[in-house]
C-alpha cells in the first residue's frame, strides 16, 4: 500500500512543499513548489515575510492529489505573538536581529549562566526564543494571548489548533531537561506572562484536519492529517539519518552546520556550557547533542555580495575553482560573530585575514577556498570537541542536508577530520518529517529502528574516505585556534590524553 504525504519544509532561504511518496519502509520525495525565503529588512528590525512562506505553502498543497497528511517543519527560535481572536500581533522577527544585545544579558545576570545550561540544556546563543521574547515591549507581551514558534503558527493556521511540539520547544531555552516542561522561573526572568505558552506536544501528535477555508483553498479532504512532526528543522533531518554504526555523529549542514550525536542522557556540564554544546530534543525524545556552526551561510551571503555587485557567480564552476587552489592558504574562524550578520562577507573576510596576517583572498575563487577550508576545520573542532565530552569515539561522520551535495566540501571534511564521511540524503529534512509524520499514521512501525531502516532505505550516501595529507590540516588546525579562543573540551581531551 503507497501513501503519499506534503512535507513542508521551511529554511532559511527557501520554504518547499514535498510530495513524500510512502512504499512499504522506503519514501521517495519530489519537490512539488519551492519558494523563496529571506528576512526583510525594515525601520531597523529584521523581519521574516511569513505571509509569503503561507502563500507558497497553500500553492504547494494545491498541487498535490490527495495528502494523507501534511507535517511542517521549520527553522528553530523565532515565533509570533497572537491576541485572543488568533489573529497577529506583529511581523515575526529574525532571530539574526540584534534586539537581543542587552536582554540576553540581563537574563543570565538574573538566572546565572551555568545554572540555566544546568537546567534547561541549551547554549546561551543571542538569538534563544527566551532572550528574544525578553526583548519584547512589556505592553505587547500584555496584549498577547499565545506565543507559537514558526511551525506550530503554520499548524494553527492549517487546522486551528494549538500546539507546541517537543523538538522545537526544546530550543527555547525555556524547557526543563529533566521534565520536558516549561520552566516557571525562566518564563518569569523573560517576563513572559503565566499562560503565553500551552502544554508541550508530543512529536507525532495528530493535529486534527484542516479548517474549512483551508480544505476549500487546496483542495485538501477534510479527512487529511496534519501531524506535529519533528517540528525543528534539525530534529527532522537528525530522524533521516542513516546510521551505519553506534560510532557516528552527524552535519546537518545548510546555512547553518549542526554538528552532534544522539544521547540517552543530556550533557549539562560547565564544559559543555562553555564549548558551545547545546541539548535539544530528538523525534523519539532523545537528546541531540550538538554544536551549531556558521555552515554554508558565509558562502550564501557571498553569493549574495558578488551578485549586488553585477557578478553573478555559477556555484559549480566556482567550487572546481576553489577545489584547484593550494588548501588551508587562508582561514577565517565561522564562528566569530563578525560573520553572523546580513551582508558583505567577502569584504568581511578580506578585513578577517589582513588583521590575522594571512594572505587576502583576491577573487571569488579565493574567498570560496578560504570558506570552505574554514568549515571543514570547524567541522573538525566540533568533532573532536565531541568525542571529548561524550567519551565516545566518531568513527564516521553523516552529512545531511544541502551541503551534501557540495562534493568539495564533503571530501575537505573527510581530509580535515581523517574520518569516513557519509554524504546524504541531501532532502533530509523533508525525508524525516516525513518519515516521523508516516510512523504518526501506522505507515511504518513505531520506534527510532524502523525509522532508521525506512531512512537507509530511502537514501543511498556517497562516501568519502580520508586521504593522506600529511600535516596540513593539524597544522591549519593549529593555526586556526590561534586565532581564535581557547577551546575548553579541547582542553579537556588534553588532559585525558595526559
Amino acid at each position: 500500500m503507497t501513501a503519499l504525504i506534503a512535507a513542508v519544509d521551511l529554511g532559511a532561504s527557501s520554504g518547499r512543499v514535498m510530495a513524500a511518496t510512502v512504499d512499504g519502509n522506503r519514501i521517495g520525495l519530489t519537490e512539488a513548489a519551492r519558494f523563496p525565503n529571506r528576512a526583510l529588512s525594515a525601520a531597523g528590525r529584521l523581519y521574516w515575510d511569513l505571509t509569503g512562506l503561507w502563500n507558497g505553502i497553500l500553492e504547494g498543497l494545491r498541487d498535490l492529489d490527495g495528502p494523507a497528511a501534511v507535517g511542517v517543519d521549520s527553522w528553530a527560535v523565532d515565533y509570533a505573538l497572537l491576541d485572543a481572536d488568533g489573529h497577529l500581533l506583529g511581523t515575526p522577527v529574525c532571530y539574526r536581529d540584534s534586539r537581543t544585545d542587552r536582554t540576553r544579558g540581563r537574563i543570565l545576570d538574573a538566572l546565572g549562566a551555568e545554572a540555566l545550561y544546568a537546567r534547561t540544556g541549551i547554549q546561551h546563543q543571542p538569538f534563544n526564543t527566551v532572550f528574544q521574547l525578553a526583548s519584547e515591549r512589556a505592553q505587547t507581551l500584555a496584549a498577547a494571548d499565545r506565543a507559537l514558534l514558526i511551525p506550530d503558527l503554520i499548524g494553527y493556521w492549517l487546522t486551528g489548533a494549538y500546539a507546541w511540539e517537543a523538538t522545537n520547544a526544546s530550543s527555547t531555552g525555556l524547557v526543563d531537561q529533566a521534565t520536558g516542561t516549561w520552566v516557571p522561573e525562566v518564563c518569569a526572568a523573560a517576563g513572559l506572562p503565566a499562560d503565553l505558552l500551552g502544554p508541550i506536544t508530543p512529536t507525532g501528535t495528530v493535529l486534527g484536519g484542516p479548517t474549512d477555508t483551508v480544505a476549500a483553498d487546496t483542495g485538501l479532504d477534510a479527512r487529511t492529517s496534519i501531524v506535529a512532526t519533528a517540528s525543528h528543522d534539525t530534529a527532522s533531518a537528525v530522524a533521516a539519518v542513516p546510521y551505519e554504526n553506534e560510532h557516528a555523529a552527524y552535519i546537518s549542514c545548510g546555512t547553518w552546520s549542526l554538528v552532534g550525536t544522539e544521547l540517552d542522557r543530556p550533557v549539562l556540564s560547565p564544559v559543555a556550557l562553555e564549548a558551545g554544546f547545546t541539548n535539544e530534543r530528538a523525534a523519539d525524545g532523545r537528546t541531540r547533542f550538538l554544536r551549531n556552526i556558521a555552515g554554508l551561510w558565509l558562502l550564501q551571503e557571498s553569493l549574495r555580495a558578488w551578485a549586488r555587485a553585477g557578478h553573478e557567480a555559477d556555484l559549480d564552476r566556482l567550487i572546481k575553482a576553489a577545489a584547484a587552489l593550494p588548501r588551508a592558504r587562508s582561514l577565517v574562524d565561522p564562528d566569530d560573530p563578525v560573520f553572523a550578520a546580513p551582508g558583505d562577507m567577502p569584504e568581511r573576510i578580506r578585513t578577517w585575514c589582513e588583521r590575522t596576517g594571512q594572505p587576502v583572498p583576491q577573487n571569488p575563487a579565493e574567498t570560496t577556498a578560504c570558506i570552505l577550508d574554514s568549515l571543514a576545520l570547524a567541522h573538525r573542532r566540533a568533532i573532536e570537541r565531541l568525542e571529548a565530552l561524550t567519551g565516545t569515539p566518531v568513527e564516521t561522520i553523516h552529512i545531511v542536508g544541502g551541503g551534501s551535495n557540495n562534493e568539495l566540501l564533503c571530501r575537505l571534511t573527510a581530509e580535515a577530520t581523517g574520518r569516513t564521511v557519509l554524504a546524504g540524503p541531501d532532502e533530509a529534512t523533508a525525508l524525516g518529517n516525513a518519515l516521523v509524520t508516516a510512523q504518526a499514521l501506522g505507515l511504518i512501525a513505531d520506534g527510532p529502528e524502523p525509522r532508521r531502516e525506512a531512512a537507509r532505505a530511502s537514501a543511498r550516501p556517497r562516501r568519502y574516505e580520508p586521504a593522506p595529507s600529511g600535516r596540513l590540516w593539524t597544522d591549519a588546525a593549529a593555526r586556526l585556534a590561534d586565532f581564535s579562543d581557547t577551546d575548553p573540551a579541547a582542553r579537556l581531551a588534553a588532559e585525558k590524553t595526559n
